[in-house]
């Protein structure tokens, strides 16, 4: 295999899909590469330059086609559905992602659609600009969420099932009462009603329509 930049990256990606993040190594990547570590530097210079590349990786088909004639809500529903989508078929991708703050095509590409999409809503460019880190927050820890409870991550939510419905039954009775939709596996249900929220917050506090 040719050593590239992309060829590294791509293999990274197995890597990091196989073995999550705390198994994802330098070390661990040459050696899938079937190259000495020290010539991973020529193109990462530490495990951290790596993570960024794959967070930059993930959003290469992020905010691509935005059609201008789509409203704002739209346009922010159609870049967060297509944001999540691109974390999360990666395992540990949201925690990849998280705090990279990377400077590259992919990401500022992301980041203006979403802005552009609350300028178009009439809304001054310092607001846009938090609320456009808060869309990506929720997206980060809703996605982090989902991935957490994955079986490569060891949790048996089974078990913890049962060990909430033990604690709650007596003692708690909202939450035993609603045992059933917290641990519901329905995240893209949770997903539409968070972003819905964030939207309709943002049309109410600004009166847009």
């Amino acid at each position: 295999m040719e050593i590239t930049r992309e060829a590294v990256i791509n293999t990274a990606l197995e890597l990091l899909n196989n073995e999550g993040i705390e198994g994802l190594s330098m070390r661990k990547l040459a050696k899938a590469l079937d190259i000495q570590a020290p010539s991973l530097y020529w193109y990462f210079a530490n495990k951290q330059a790596l993570i960024d590349g794959l967070a930059d990786a993930m959003v290469e088909d992020v905010a691509i086609q935005i059609a201008p004639n789509l409203t704002w809500q739209a346009q922010i529903e159609k870049i967060a559905s297509e944001l999540r989508k691109a974390l999360i078929i990666h395992r540990d991708g949201a925690r990849v992602f998280a705090g990279t703050y990377i400077v590259s095509d992919n990401v500022l590409r992301t980041n203006e659609a979403l802005m552009s999409a609350l300028l178009k809503a009439g809304i001054e460019l310092n607001l846009a600009v938090h609320y456009s880190f808060n869309i990506l927050y929720f997206i980060l820890g809703l996605v982090m969420e989902e991935q957490g409870l994955s079986p490569e991550n060891g949790v048996n939510l089974s078990s913890r099932k049962a060990d909430f419905i033990h604690l709650t039954q007596n003692k708690y009775p909202i939450n035993w009462q609603a045992r059933d939709m917290i641990f519901t596996e329905s995240f893209e249900d949770r997903f539409k009603l968070g972003l819905d929220l964030l939207i309709a917050g943002i049309e109410k506090k600004h009166k847009t329509s």
